[in-house]
């Protein structure tokens, strides 16, 4: 049965994501070398009938493709994507990392920098990727629509730039997800209905595959990466899942992580990682010179440690070397007790000490510009909390309530149109106001004994900053409905983390071990769960930019807000001006 495995056109055609990825990214290497340095991509969002777990669902896809077809582009190359949307939904794209300097109309999230766009219509986004090389992603910004419509964002390092560790042999793209036999939209509708926690997918995915564990998944629906002996191959892992931070392993192998977001590290060894849902990680693998067999297991199983039910499953995958001259395969066998040993389901330990080992390269040609001073202080509460039921509604959360969720006890409520545009023609009125709390207005032992009040307040509230402004923001997480992480990513910026710890921050002693020497400087970071983080940036990117939690139930309930960064003074550090094809609300 396992031989068969391998050999079937059927197994076969389950790669054609990697080998899409693999061959798109070769052409455009070569085409980067030698034409213009403008990308042109387009994005037909249609529908499309997709298998997998004997399961036919019909979905929203880009291009008709689970997941979306690569973006390949290098570090100062001018990007297009031009979005065609052709379902009922309305859409929009974020290119999850790409910091969008002054050109927050290309960022992406429904509401807040732009009106989505709408059926039959279509939009250009038009960026340009400067001072960034590496592994990001694609994503749809609004509802749960990202559930089948992300895709790989690769950046190219400069012509003629290097690596800083020896350039691999290979490159091999991937991206870890989710597949759900329901709809998305409509688990997330029936939750904010009932009030409920949603319900959970039913399988996690390598590049859209779950893989041999999973029930009638084995022949069809398993991802397999080819590998030579004596080579070394960089990994692109991406988490594209909805709601789920992903232990990740390849039996019998060790990784260097050479890159994170989008940003280089200094190597760290290591047989197991964790990477959060919008986090990327870059990993040089050696091959063995003569390995004792000829296929090994690749496998991610989650982490978490809340009160709430997610998807408990293990995916696997095949990492097979290609042996000269041999006329058989020691095929792994497929069951859990072939795969390799992951952390515990609620390894909290495991997850707060790789993160610790993460640091900036912070060399000349690589510095880690973290702001030694901070202009500005914020102290951020985030976490669950809940909101009364309405009148005669029966709901389903804590206590006959619906969950919530809240950034400093306020719970984001989206516009009706984007809060971008209100801001840069002058029309904020009855859209936002600029009266985020800085800190929490009800100080309480946050991770200790919850308060008995966990009715959140709702808001669309903003923090307005000057330009250039050197800011220090505390992220603490709390307890009130059960302790967990929080992947928060913060949009047009990335961050440095200074400092994490357990328990409450404490102000007085923790900021003396923070790191300003060589902090890893990341675009999506994991607040520890019961515990606090602790990031620097500069707010030298004008517009509106989000920030909010990484798992999409949160982000729904509404652990979610925005910075406005004002204009600076000379004409290079002022928002650019809208676009023509802008979608309307």
């Amino acid at each position: 049965m396992a031989t068969s495995l391998l050999t079937t056109p059927a197994f076969v055609a389950s790669l054609a994501f990697a080998l899409a990825t693999y061959c798109h990214l070769l052409v455009e290497h070569a085409a980067a070398e030698s034409s213009s340095s403008t990308r042109h991509y387009k994005f037909h969002i249609k529908l499309q009938n997709v298998t997998r777990l004997c399961h036919t669902k019909t979905m929203i896809t880009v291009n008709g493709k689970f997941p979306g077809p690569p973006i390949v582009a290098r570090e100062g190359d001018r990007v297009l994507v031009k979005v065609v949307n052709r379902v009922r939904s309305n859409v929009s794209f974020h290119w999850h990392g790409v910091r969008q300097l002054r050109n927050g109309w290309a960022d992406g999230p429904a509401y807040i920098t732009q009106c989505p766009i709408q059926t039959n219509q279509s939009y250009v986004y038009n960026f340009t990727i400067t001072g960034q090389r590496g592994t990001l992603f694609w994503n749809a910004h609004i509802s749960w629509l990202r559930a089948t419509m992300y895709g790989p964002l690769i950046i190219l390092p400069k012509r003629n730039a290097s690596y800083p560790f020896p350039k691999p042999h290979k490159q091999v793209t991937i991206i870890l997800g989710e597949w759900w036999n329901a709809n998305s939209e409509t688990v997330i509708s029936q939750a904010l209905q009932n009030g409920a926690g949603p319900n959970v997918s039913d399988a996690y995915t390598f590049n859209g595959f779950p893989g041999p564990l999973y029930n009638c998944s084995a022949v069809n629906d398993t991802f397999k990466l080819k590998v030579e002996p004596g080579k070394t191959y960089m990994i692109r892992l991406i988490n594209a899942a909805l709601n789920d931070d992903l232990f990740f392993r390849i039996a019998n192998h060790t990784m260097t992580v050479v890159e994170a977001d989008a940003v280089y590290v200094k190597p760290i060894e290591t047989d197991t990682l964790l990477i959060g849902p919008g986090q990327t990680t870059n990993v040089l693998v050696r091959t063995k010179r003569n390995p004792p067999a000829t296929a090994f297991l690749m496998a991610v199983r989650p982490y978490f440690t809340g009160l709430g039910t997610f998807d408990n499953t293990t995916a696997a995958a095949i990492f097979e070397y290609r042996i000269p001259h041999s006329s058989s395969s020691a095929i792994p066998n497929i069951t859990v007790d072939a795969l390799p040993p992951l952390p515990s389901i609620n390894d909290t330990s495991f997850a707060a000490n790789f993160s610790l080992r993460f640091r900036s390269l912070a060399n000349s040609k690589y510095p880690a510009n973290v702001p030694k001073t901070a202009d500005k202080h914020f102290f951020f509460t985030v976490g669950l909390g809940s909101s009364p039921c309405p009148k005669n509604q029966t709901c389903q959360g804590p206590n006959g309530t619906k969950f919530s969720a809240s950034v400093n006890n306020i719970s984001f409520a989206l516009p009706s149109t984007s809060l971008l545009q209100a801001y840069a023609f002058g029309n904020s009125n009855g859209v936002y106001t600029d009266d985020f709390p800085s800190f929490p207005q009800v100080p309480f032992n946050y991770t200790g004994t919850p308060p008995n009040n966990t009715v959140v307040l709702n808001g669309t509230k903003v923090v307005v900053l000057p330009f250039n402004t050197s800011v220090e923001l505390v992220m603490q997480g709390t307890s009130i409905l059960g302790a967990e992480s929080h992947p928060l990513h913060l949009h047009g910026h990335n961050v440095f983390v200074v400092g994490q710890g357990f328990g409450n921050f404490d102000p007085d002693k923790d900021p003396a071990n923070f790191n300003l020497v060589d902090p890893p400087e990341r675009n999506t970071v994991a607040v520890p769960s019961g515990g606090w983080i602790a990031v620097r940036f500069r707010s030298d990117n004008p517009g509106v930019w989000f920030m909010h939690c990484h798992f999409d139930v949160h982000l729904s309930w509404g652990l979610r807000m925005a910075w406005i960064v004002k204009d600076g003074k000379l004409p290079d550090q002022k928002l650019l001006p809208p676009p023509s094809d802008l979608p309307k609300c």
